[in-house]
């Protein structure tokens, strides 16, 4: 215990040198504590947001349907977009005096009043354009408790006249309904290799970080041998100075911590924000943390001295013939891990997952790639011949301390296998949870729809003013009904009835011709009995009117070919222009147009969207997209996303850290060869090669592990292997990036050591 309590007092006294030394161990320690807390307050973090969520929720379709009563509220969902930014928003009309009031409203807004959230406040004190969609007085805010996170746009609005009527209005009779979490097998598999990706690198940063100033240490320890220490003494004092480091470490981690947590709510990332107060580490986790840093750092303290001989005039390493490193156990480990992945018991078909052996197996191949480095770089620089003197310094350097080198990039190495194994099983599930839509753009770039209680007046509005706004070229709007018929023989046949002019007609089928009055049957090449259209004057009944309309197709049908409208469906339809359908006394229509915009005019699609709902509120106004993605999986691919740049950040820092801290050790070294004649240049070049040699090599390696271990797990998920060359290219150029811009970021304290000044020693 003395000797560790003596190795404390060490960090503390031995000069700037020491405090500096300790300093940047406890600030690289700390910038990983600091992350894998705010791992460890993920769980909570989302189970925070997901309670907020299920209490404003609502069961949207109820059986059997709740009665009217004083405590009831109808409520109906009114979102809109402006330019990406997604606006929640419910419309609400009590139905007596006891009705629910939303989580973060102190009362229900009346008619025409609107409750918003702050962010949605501070949007339309800017933004002109949403102000006149959303022209309704605020008056109140949204608490805290009935928002997901603090960047939320969302809003109350009061209301009066809603139907209790399929998407016009819902009764409901209190808030809070527990949602689904059921996710696909696949996306489990994916969430788990990605935390596992993205901690492991994280450790290896901060074992890494612990072994900062060795040469220094070995030099304090040589003097301590020399004053009476013995071998076992001068290794128990480098445990405490590691341990001390790390307890500060510790301290400065939860620090980092505490302040990114007070910062966190001025950020929002791919639409996700949350709460100071939502993170908050697992105690066991942040407890586990609390011991394993300073446990790892004593480990590694001794593990760094396994084949050092301290001596009283100094420290001998790999005395005699040096030992060569093994290979045997370092490709053992990536084996292990493409067993256990090969034969984990993993069922697309349902939940079943083996957690355990899967992350453990993740784990072993990256830990694999961490392991090879070292042997790598060792065994590429040992034949690296002749060059420039920059190149000759960088080599014969890294001949002589690989270690250091290799150490100082298997964080990225592992980060760059990792991302890429997660890259490639984005792109092989892409396909299963992302779709082309068929839209063509070309025809239209938004889709209006409203689903309840459409009839000509209103789509004639729509059009005229759609065709008037700046921004769109073209409009065009059909009314649509449903319609069920009994044939001679089979069972009840649905069909579709689209009713509007030709040029709205001519975006769902060839029309050889068309004028006022005439009316055709698109129809596909299909032999499917439910895709049959009813045949000239059968009597069918419009389903979705509230006393089932009866109506008669005409007597009269031109056969014309369906096409797909600009949405992309394509599906056999009766098309009538007005004369011919008879609007008089329909009911059960809905309601959609096309509108094509003018792609130089951004503010095209919000001009759109004012008209739709200035027309009607329930007009509903999507743009046209070529692909259409899962949500679930959209939200795990923003969350990894946000991962990997905070990944990266922090291995960039580490990075830069320890090549100041190298150039530190080494200035009297460098400022000898500036003495001597070497210029500037040669050396600014050398540390360049010093650090690209071993992240080249590195890099190399993750590509070959990285695509191993997607194509692993694409297997795994039964899907097709493919490598994705585009994120190859992406994450070595990032990493190519990070080196170039870690020396860049040094060079100013290499010149500064490069003064003769840095010759001075005590």
């Amino acid at each position: 215990m003395r000797d560790l309590l003596l190795g404390a007092r060490l960090v503390f006294a031995g000069g700037r040198d020491g405090l500096l030394r300790t300093t940047f161990i406890a600030v690289g320690i700390g910038l990983g504590v600091a992350v894998m807390l705010g791992a460890a307050a993920i769980g909570p973090m989302i189970e925070a947001r997901a309670d907020r969520t299920d209490g404003r929720s609502y069961e949207l379709f109820r059986y059997p349907a709740l009665e009217q009563g004083p405590n009831t509220l109808l409520i109906s969902s009114y979102d809109t977009i402006y330019h990406d930014i997604v606006v929640q928003g419910w419309r609400l009309q009590p139905e007596g005096a006891a009705a629910p009031v939303p989580p973060g409203l102190d009362a229900l807004p009346k008619p025409g009043e609107m409750v918003v959230s702050p962010k949605l406040r501070a949007l339309l004190a800017e933004e002109e354009l949403l102000r006149e969609r959303l022209d309704h007085p605020i008056v109140g805010t949204i608490a805290d408790k009935g928002l997901s996170g603090p960047g939320e746009y969302s809003f109350y609005l009061g209301a009066d006249g809603l139907d209790h009527h399929g998407f016009a209005g819902t009764r409901i009779d209190h808030f809070g309904e527990q949602s689904s979490n059921d996710i696909d097998p696949a996306l489990i598999l994916l969430m788990l290799v990605a935390f596992t990706v993205l901690l492991l690198p994280i450790g290896i940063f901060t074992a890494t970080t612990i072994r900062f100033g060795g040469e220094q240490r070995d030099r304090r320890l040589a003097a301590l041998r020399l004053i009476g220490a013995d071998q076992a003494m001068a290794r128990r004092i480098a445990a405490g100075e590691a341990f001390v480091a790390a307890l500060c470490g510790l301290v400065i981690g939860a620090l980092f911590f505490l302040a990114g947590r007070q910062l966190v709510e001025g950020i929002t990332l791919q639409r996700i924000s949350v709460f100071a107060a939502d993170i908050v580490p697992v105690p066991a986790l942040a407890a586990l943390i609390a011991i394993a840093v300073p446990a790892t750092a004593v480990a590694v303290a001794l593990f760094a001295l396994r084949r050092v001989s301290i001596e009283p005039l100094g420290v001998a390493r790999n005395s005699g013939t040096p030992t060569r490193r093994r290979l045997w156990w370092r490709l053992l480990l990536p084996a292990l891990g493409v067993g256990g992945l090969l034969t984990a018991n993993f069922d697309p078909e349902s939940s079943q997952i083996r957690d355990e052996q899967l992350v453990a197996s993740v784990l072993l191949l990256l830990i694999g790639v961490a392991a090879l480095l070292p042997w790598l770089v060792d065994a590429v620089v040992a034949r690296l011949g002749a060059g420039p003197v920059a190149w000759q310094l960088a080599v014969r350097r890294l001949q002589l301390h690989s270690d250091t080198a290799a150490r100082t990039v298997s964080g990225v190495t592992v980060a760059v296998a990792g991302g890429l194994a997660l890259q490639t099983l984005f792109a092989g599930l892409a396909g299963t949870y992302q779709a082309e839509t068929g839209s063509d753009l070309r025809r239209a770039g938004m889709s209006v729809q409203v689903w309840h209680s459409a009839d000509a007046r209103m789509i004639d509005t729509l059009v005229t003013r759609l065709r008037e706004a700046p921004g769109v070229t073209a409009a065009t709007a059909v009314l649509r009904a449903d319609l069920a018929y009994q044939p001679r023989s089979g069972e009840e046949t649905y069909a579709t009835l689209l009713i509007g002019d030709c040029a709205a007609l001519g975006q769902y089928a060839q029309l050889p011709r068309c004028a006022d009055g005439d009316a055709f049957a698109a129809r596909t090449e299909t032999d499917d009995p439910s895709q049959r259209l009813p045949a000239a004057g059968t009597p069918v009944r419009i389903t979705h009117s509230e006393d089932g309309t009866d109506w008669r197709v005409p007597a009269v049908l031109t056969d014309v070919p369906a096409v797909a409208a600009p949405d992309g469906t394509r599906a056999p339809a009766l098309l009538l222009t007005p004369r011919a359908a008879g609007l008089d006394g329909l009911g059960g229509l809905h309601a959609q147009a096309f509108a094509k915009l003018d792609p130089a005019d951004p503010d095209a699609i919000e001009r759109v969207r004012n008209i739709a709902l200035d027309v009607h509120p329930a007009f509903v106004a999507d743009e046209l997209t070529a692909y259409r993605t899962d949500r679930t999986f959209d939200q795990i691919r923003r969350g990894i996303l946000i991962g990997v740049v905070a990944l990266l950040t922090l291995l960039g820092a580490g990075l830069l850290v320890t090549m100041l801290e190298q150039l530190r050790e080494r200035r009297r070294l460098l400022a000898a060869l500036v003495a001597f004649g070497t210029r500037r240049r040669t050396l600014g070049a050398s540390l360049l090669w010093q650090t690209a040699i071993p992240m080249l090599l590195g890099l190399g390696l993750a590509v070959l592990t990285g695509g191993l271990l997607g194509a692993v797990l694409l297997r795994l998920v039964q899907q097709p292997v493919r490598l994705d060359w585009g994120a190859v290219a992406t994450m070595t150029g990032l990493s190519a990036g990070v080196v170039l811009l870690v020396t860049a970021l040094s060079l100013p304290l290499l010149w500064r050591l490069l003064r003769p000044g840095g010759l001075r020693t005590e």
